[in-house]
């Protein structure tokens, strides 16, 4: 769902940067309160995550294809001010190194992609993890549901700027019912692949899941084959849910090493046909007045290396180069935030009168 350049006007497109702007500023603020020394390793790794899941584009319907938007996975695992940061650095590479989502459009696709669905998806989240039992399947169910809300609200996101300040003349109702029912399937696809990594994350460490955070279980007994509350457990505090011991390097190692794999390998097998956002801009004629991107030109645009032939071998580097561009400028922000915190923690000389 990246907006080029062109889609919307320059005065919306303006707005939109002072709305992202900001609501990074107060991201920052309130990422240092979530990143600790369980979190603040993860969430280099969840932004080279994001970008490397976001090449794998599966098919949807009628020549259409969906990638992962990654808010909700972001928020869940991080905590929703990080999330914001999280999507917001794979934006900024996506539209810098592979001229993927317009320069001028890049307050428009932060505002749409990383602070619409983010909000969106942990506000429910937090709402279903209240209500459900606190267990790990609960997690992931609500993670699912989370997940799947967030592609369309960003469909109506995207519908009502186009109303505010688009560039060609088509029927918002059109637009908002192409871009709604599509995105409705590829929320299905960012559903699953949103709860299938977060459930794999809490089997191994759910200490290391945001959204998972006090997580507890009561302590059970087998009993001729079933599990039972053990005795007395209904009148005492329940205990946390035992952790398994491995330690942070390996977990990060083992998502760097995905993370490459999908991007460098897995991702030739994606989907070519054009997503949600390309496939109503060309069927409604929203593209008529879309530019060419500013950095066409650059050795990695539409996720290719320059001068490389081979087509299996040049989008294979370039996921790769994303990757790692990605897992170094999100681990030094969210390094930098964290220092931020630990300095404002830190007791200071301050003085005194009598």
């Amino acid at each position: 769902m990246h907006v080029p350049d062109g889609f919307i006007n320059a005065p919306t497109s303006a707005v939109t940067g002072v709305v992202a702007a900001g609501a990074i500023a107060v991201s920052l603020r309130g990422a240092r309160r979530e990143l600790d020394e369980r979190t603040a390793p993860l969430a280099g790794l969840v932004a080279a995550f994001i970008f490397a899941v976001q090449m794998l584009n599966f098919p949807v319907a009628a020549g259409t294809s969906g990638h992962l938007l990654g808010g909700a996975l972001a928020a869940i695992l991080v905590g929703p001010c990080t999330g914001v940061l999280c999507v917001s650095v794979v934006l900024l590479m996506q539209g810098i190194l592979f001229a993927d989502g317009g320069l001028t459009a890049l307050g428009v696709n932060i505002t749409d992609m990383a602070i619409v669905t983010t909000v969106v998806a942990y506000a429910l989240f937090r709402g279903l993890v209240k209500v459900l039992p606190r267990t790990r399947r609960s997690v992931t169910v609500a993670s699912f549901v989370a997940a799947l809300v967030s592609v369309p609200a960003a469909a109506l996101a995207f519908t009502l700027l186009y109303w505010i300040g688009g560039t060609t003349d088509v029927s918002i109702g059109k637009v908002a019912t192409a871009m709604i029912g599509v995105h409705v399937l590829i929320g299905i696809g960012e559903a699953a692949i949103t709860a299938l990594t977060v459930g794999a994350v809490i089997a191994v460490r759910p200490d290391l899941v945001y959204g998972a955070r006090g997580l507890q279980q009561r302590l059970k007994l087998r009993v001729n084959g079933e599990l039972v509350d053990a005795p007395g457990a209904s009148d005492t505090k329940p205990t946390p849910a035992p952790v398994a011991a491995r330690s942070h390097r390996k977990v990060w190692i083992t998502g760097l090493v995905a993370s490459l794999l999908l991007a460098g390998f897995v991702s030739f097998y994606a989907s070519a046909n054009p997503d949600g956002l390309e496939k109503v801009a060309s069927d409604k004629g929203i593209d008529e007045k879309a530019k060419e991107h500013a950095n066409a030109d650059s050795p990695l645009a539409d996720y290719g290396v320059k001068d490389i032939a081979n087509a299996r071998v040049s989008g294979g580097l370039a996921g790769v180069i994303g990757v790692g561009v990605t897992v170094v400028a999100g681990s030094a922000v969210f390094w930098a935030v964290r220092r931020r915190r630990s300095d404002d923690a830190s007791p200071t000389n301050t003085e005194t009168t009598v």
